[in-house]
């Protein structure tokens, strides 16, 4: 990422709690780029977001399968086309708590 960004942009990353993204090896690792990463770790509970994993995870499984792409462009264009057709029937995600029975 560092290379494909300008290089007085900070970037910051959203990531979860695996212990992959904050282990010793990743923040030294960190060390050789000073100021130009930051970690945002989404909540430990986050239930809200297994919905965005289910939906890659469903895209993985189905539309990815099982594929050899030659290219970065050509598996761009492939998730571009799933997007398109999941947007074709869209689903509404009715949401069930309210935001101040959830606030602790």
């Amino acid at each position: 990422m560092d290379s494909e960004y300008p290089k007085h942009w900070k970037l910051r990353i959203i990531l979860d709690n695996h212990s992959a993204h904050i282990s010793k090896e990743t923040m030294t690792a960190l060390t050789k780029y000073p100021n130009r990463f930051e970690f945002v770790f989404t909540p430990k509970h986050g239930s809200w977001l297994n919905l965005i994993e289910m939906f890659f995870s469903k895209m993985s499984r189905s539309f990815l399968r099982g594929i050899r792409a030659k290219s970065k462009d050509e598996l761009r264009e492939r998730i571009l086309k799933y997007l398109d057709e999941v947007n074709l029937d869209p689903v509404i995600f009715r949401w069930k708590y309210k935001l101040e029975d959830i606030i602790i």
